[in-house]
């Protein structure tokens, strides 16, 4: 709009010319153009409109900007003898503004001028009243002087007064007028900083970002940035280097005040603030209002005329920082806090992360010595990660050093890696770390603190639903705490709903619980955390379990907290996979504690999940912590299921021995007990053992010792069935193999069971292909893989792709086979079938060598080899060692000669026809390697 149309804009103008006319002495000019200009208002600014911080002030600059032109106008009437006219102003500014010194130094002029020398001594007493009862001050040296000077010259009975007028209120000192000493005293530069650190370490991004935004905004309104982060994570280091930096750019101020915003009863409140504020710019204490919006007027009209850099430490709320903040350019201001100040408007938070590891070293070595963080650079990295990057924690651990210059790092190191925490032995004088983060937990209501404490029994990540089972809250309840822990950086949300506590917190959280919960408070906690753990995994699992109710087998009954396990909550397998490392976490909590019952019960809800998904250290963890629960427990069942569940990991890892061992040890158990169905199942796996071992007659006798007893399987499939045929197909008795492998299939479709149906179909194809049927393999796959697709249990794809490798090779399509062996290799890593890496790098180093690609074939044997040593399948290694030969035979016979004897070791052991190429194979690089040898 246009600025004529605009009456705040034409008041301005108004007021300038007539201040410009008063100090030219143009009084009747001045008089009319401030008359104008106060005709303009009628009533408040923007009176019903709700007003932010910036239109707040505003205001409250254009109110002071009135009373001025009051003061103006009222001091042009007495220049011009009129001073009747000038009274009835400046009483009206009186009652309107009790504590306003300049109007009354003028009604006391202005009354005396008329001849009233009492009314004008009257008026003294009642400003000296109201200040002492107000602000318990007393009235400032220009209304003590006038009042002397009226006493004096009334006493001797003079007819007139002869004061100086006052100087004309302006923004600034007209150029080349030497301004008052106390205005230039005032006005000097002042500097309030605290001593910044001797060398600044890290935060090198942060430093240019928040400089570069200061930059762009400066010229239009004051720069404010907000610094949050948890406690001891160098805000305000950060914030005094950084107002450092400001200083050379905004020379007239540097300002701080500690806001105190760490508890309710210490916390500054804007008025208090603002008097120091204020003091720190030299402003008399006489000139300070007590009346808040008189004072925040001053704050803003001081700053006005300087270019300053404030920093606000620690505040409490926006509430406390909001009134505070400058009305307009020129100034820079920095404000810290332990809270997430939301709602202040100013532009997103700069949360500070911790530091990273080479900044922690660079801290540490600048605290304890450079040269002595690097002659222990492990031990000095050690507590860095010790103290969590924390880097008040990182400055306490390197003054603890620097004043025990006999002791080693790495002996602080030890002692931090000891009971009690870390947490504890950070102390240096009357700073510790406790103490720091004591002011973000202390003024917490006690609903947050026993949140905050029962957080530190689960050590991983918490999700929401978790929280809620952990202290037996509704869902919003807990919602509503999490969020106000976020708030004040006592935890970290990592991600949508999931939340966790820095190291150094969960200490100080555990010592808290220790103090406060009673040992049956936690063991409660801990039993609810862990049947909320069983449910929700038993819901999530629920489509691995097609053919076995867990739920049964487990004894869970129905969940206590179906609000937080329903299926809209627990999402099926990606739940489980997000959970993963909090569920085996949540495992040995229960075993922690004692909880034999939830324990074993949670590891055998978690046994699909893991094994479908290749997870099997977790197996053994998980396990090897339910079988001593559940012998602590002496529950039969419970022994064996735990036993069957670690063998299935440990042969998928090639421990093979050990596998047998807790196999024989259930079968064992099952014998006394007469539990034959049982047996029968473990059994079948006890085949599978010895398959993957390399023991394929034990394994055929396995089998078909278990199949004997196939009326203990309740119409399911025997799971005997396939296993068998895998052995009787290595050995080359294929058709023995082809016939246990149609019972298969037969079976899967008996029992509509698609998985074992995808199974069987692609083991026929496996033995099609091995005997040359390639196409009818090929068919074969397809079919295999279709069924994998639709059901969903990739389990088996990676063995079925590879396979379909084979027979393409077989049909001399080699680029088609070389991309099924490849994916075949992802699908298995994808898995964690390591066994199938075995085949499909064998395989694949096969068809490479065919499409004449030697060294790429080289190094897929190679690596097959390892993988089949480290899982110890001795036939992969048989293979692996085979195809390493192929590739010496004519570069070094004799380095040929040494893996087929390796291979054809292994191949005689197993039994398998790979035997007799190998013996033929051998004969034929002998005598070249003799020649070479020679």
């Amino acid at each position: 709009m246009d600025p004529e149309r605009v009456d705040v804009f034409r008041f301005e103008s108004e007021l300038n010319a007539g201040r410009e006319a008063l100090t030219a002495g143009h009084l009747d000019r001045t008089r009319e153009l401030l008359g104008h200009a106060l005709a303009r208002w009628h009533g408040p600014m923007l009176a019903g409109v709700p007003l932010g911080p910036v239109l707040t002030s505003r205001t409250a600059a254009a109110d002071e900007e009135r009373l001025l032109t009051v003061e103006l106008l009222a001091e042009a009437q007495l220049r011009s003898g009129r001073s009747d006219s000038a009274i009835p102003l400046l009483r009206e500014v009186i009652v309107r503004h009790p504590l306003r010194e300049p109007a009354y130094v003028l009604l006391m002029r202005a009354l005396y001028e008329r001849g009233d020398h009492a009314g004008a001594l009257v008026v003294y007493d009642e400003v000296r009243t109201t200040l002492a009862e107000e602000l318990g001050i007393e009235p400032g040296p220009d209304i003590q002087g006038l009042r002397v000077k009226i006493r004096t010259e009334a006493s001797v009975g003079e007819s007139a007064i002869s004061v100086a007028p006052r100087p004309l209120p302006a923004r600034g000192l007209a150029a080349g007028t030497p301004a008052p000493a106390e205005e230039r005293h005032r006005r000097a530069p002042v500097d309030h900083l605290p001593r910044a650190v001797t060398d600044f370490v890290g935060r090198e991004e942060v430093v240019s970002r928040l400089l570069a935004e200061t930059r762009r905004v400066e010229e239009r309104v004051s720069a404010v940035h907000v610094i949050d982060g948890m406690a001891g994570s160098g805000k305000t280091t950060l914030a005094v280097h950084l107002a450092r930096r400001l200083s050379e750019r905004y020379r007239d101020a540097s300002l701080f005040i500690d806001l105190c915003g760490d508890g309710e009863t210490t916390r500054i409140e804007p008025s208090a603030a603002l008097a120091a504020l204020l003091r720190q710019l030299r402003v008399p204490a006489e000139r300070i209002p007590a009346e808040f919006d008189a004072r925040a007027e001053l704050w803003r009209r001081e700053l006005e005329s300087r270019r300053a850099v404030v920093v606000f430490d620690n505040a409490a709320g926006s509430d406390q920082v909001l009134p505070l903040l400058p009305a307009s350019p020129g100034a820079v201001v920095l404000v810290t806090s332990r809270r997430r100040l939301a709602d202040l408007d100013v532009g997103p938070p700069e949360s500070l992360p911790l530091m990273t590891p080479d900044e922690g070293l660079k801290l540490l070595a600048q605290t304890a010595g450079v040269e002595r963080i690097a002659e222990e650079p492990a031990a000095a990295a050690e507590v860095v990660r010790r103290c969590g990057h924390l880097p008040l924690a990182i400055r306490l651990a390197g003054s603890r050093l620097a004043h025990r210059p006999a002791r080693r790092v790495a002996d602080l190191a030890a002692r931090l890696a000891a009971d009690p925490p870390a947490v504890n032995e950070l102390q240096v004088g009357d700073r510790t770390l406790a103490r720091a983060f004591a002011t973000s937990y202390g003024p917490l209501p006690a609903p947050a603190q026993r949140a905050f404490r029962m957080l530190s029994i689960h050590p991983g990540e918490h999700s929401a639903e978790m929280v809620a089972a952990l202290l037996d809250l509704p869902l919003d309840v807990v919602a509503k705490l999490l969020d106000d822990l976020v708030d004040l950086h006592l935890v970290d949300e990592v991600e949508g709903g999931r939340y966790r506590l820095h190291d150094l917190l969960r200490q100080y959280s555990r010592a808290q619980c220790l103090v406060s919960e009673t040992p049956e408070a936690v063991m409660s906690a801990v039993a609810r955390l862990l049947d909320f753990a069983l449910h929700a995994t038993l819901q999530a699992s629920s489509e691995l379990h097609q053919f076995v109710d867990v739920r049964k087998e487990v004894g869970a009954g129905p969940p206590p907290r179906p609000d937080l396990t329903g299926p809209e909550i627990v999402a099926g397998v990606a739940w489980l996979e997000r959970e993963r490392t909090n569920l085996g976490m949540l495992v040995g909590l229960g075993a922690e504690h004692g909880l034999h019952h939830q324990v074993w019960k949670l590891a055998r809800a978690l046994w699909r999940f893991l094994h479908v998904r290749g997870h099997f250290d977790d197996i053994l963890v998980t396990h090897r912590a339910g079988l001593a629960s559940a012998t602590a427990l002496q529950h039969q069942p419970a022994i064996v299921s735990m036993h069957n569940y670690l063998a299935s990991a440990l042969v998928k890892t090639g421990s093979h021995r050990l596998a047998s061992t807790h196999l024989d040890a259930a079968i064992s158990l099952c014998r006394e007990s007469g539990d034959w169905r049982q047996l029968a199942r473990l059994r079948s796996n006890l085949s599978v053992v010895h398959l993957f071992s390399g023991n394929l007659e034990q394994a055929v006798a396995m089998g078909r010792q278990s199949l004997a007893e196939r009326r203990l399987y309740e119409n399911r499939v025997p799971l005997a069935l396939p296993n068998l045929g895998i052995a009787l197909a290595l050995l080359g008795r294929w058709d023995e193999a082809l016939k246990i492998h149609r019972q298969h299939l037969f079976q899967a479709r008996l029992n509509q069971d698609y998985y074992h149906l995808a199974n069987a179909l692609s083991h026929l194809a496996a033995v099609r292909v091995r005997v040359g049927q390639h196409r009818q393999g090929v068919l074969l796959l397809k079919s295999s893989l279709s069924l994998f697709r639709r059901t969903g249990h990739r389990y088996g794809e990676a063995e079925a792709r590879n396979v379909l490798g084979v027979a393409y090779r077989g049909l001399n399509e080699l680029d088609l086979a070389r991309r099924q062996h490849l994916a075949a290799f992802e699908l298995a890593v994808e898995s964690g079938e390591r066994h199938a890496q075995c085949i499909a790098l064998n395989d694949l180093g096969l068809t490479l060598l065919l499409c004449g690609d030697g060294p790429a074939a080289l190094e897929a044997h190679r690596r097959g080899l390892q993988l089949a040593e480290r899982v110890a399948n001795p036939y992969e290694q048989g293979r692996a060692l085979a195809g390493l030969a192929e590739h010496f035979v004519r570069a070094d016979p004799v380095e040929a000669r040494r893996h087929w004897e390796r291979a054809l070791a292994i191949f005689r052991r197993m039994g398998v026809p790979e035997r007799f190429e190998a013996e033929r194979r051998l004969a034929e690089v002998r005598d070249a390697a003799l020649v070479a040898e020679r």
